[in-house]
């Protein structure tokens, strides 16, 4: 059962150093409160999970505290490079960072084979791909039935999963809407998981067709922190803040105007400093 409970203990009871973590969100709904503060807590040697990093994850691969990543796409959205991944990978700078790529059929595939309790995932792609040839961790697999050759990635089990929702009711069921990515199958996936949420609400509004319920039961913490996917955008609260995945590509070009940029709006920042943010762009 979910218990609902501050960021700050949510992160300190379920993320430890060396963990494997997932923080997903497909442009909408993106865990940036609850990655800033893993950073805070200062969070070592992680090795994250995401089909899609960006600037979050750019964060976090800036400031040292991932040992590897999993992932199918990097980049900041509509802009440009990830400089502090790009800096990591070609310089090891802050450190050295194993990488692991695939492609989103396989990453999606892979999660929900998860969420199955399925050692691994079977899929009809890579087809005359070369990641195959860097990436050992692609197989084949002949299916026993019509003989087809199959792609084969492993099973995507992560210790903890991030992300951020809509709301939740005061048991911890929780409600997600608009593009939901693999969010469900993510936590799904995990030992345990973190859903921060705009609000918490009596009784969560009847679902639209294409929402998801993520039941108390298969959630570990839900933490109440408004405004929490900003510079993402939450449908409903808040538009994305294109400014600031502009903004972003200067700042994480040098190391030093990074350091400075974490210090002041992440190690000397709260949580409730992101609904502050979100009214600025609703």
């Amino acid at each position: 059962m979910a218990k609902i409970v501050s960021l700050k203990e949510a992160v300190a009871e379920n993320v430890r150093d060396g963990d494997t973590v997932a923080m997903e969100g497909f442009t909408h709904l993106i865990p940036y409160a609850a990655g800033h503060e893993v950073i805070r807590q200062g969070k070592k040697d992680l090795y994250l999970i995401r089909m899609t990093p960006d600037i979050l994850y750019d964060q976090l691969i800036g400031v040292g505290a991932a040992r590897g990543m999993k992932f199918s796409w990097g980049g900041n959205p509509g802009v440009g490079s990830l400089h502090r991944f790009r800096d990591a990978v070609e310089n090891q700078w802050p450190r050295l960072l194993e990488i692991e790529e695939h492609s989103h059929a396989a990453m999606a595939n892979a999660y929900e084979a998860g969420a199955a309790n399925l050692p691994f995932a079977a899929l009809r792609g890579y087809i005359g791909a070369d990641l195959p040839k860097v990436n050992q961790n692609i197989k084949s697999v002949t299916c026993p039935f019509t003989g087809e050759v199959l792609a084969a990635v492993p099973a995507i089990r992560p210790d903890v999963t991030i992300i951020h929702a809509l709301r939740a009711d005061r048991k911890g069921n929780v409600l997600l809407e608009g593009i939901v990515g693999v969010q469900k199958e993510a936590v799904l996936a995990a030992k345990r998981s973190i859903v921060t949420v705009e609000e918490i609400v009596d009784e969560l509004d009847p679902p639209s067709p294409n929402s998801v319920v993520l039941p108390t039961w298969a959630v570990s913490a839900v933490a109440n922190v408004p405004g929490g996917a900003f510079p993402s955008y939450a449908q409903g609260y808040y538009p994305r803040s294109n400014a600031f995945y502009i903004a972003w590509d200067e700042i994480a070009r040098d190391r030093d105007a990074f350091k400075t940029w974490i210090d002041e709006n992440v190690m000397q920042a709260s949580p409730e400093d992101f609904a502050k943010h979100a009214k600025k762009v609703a």
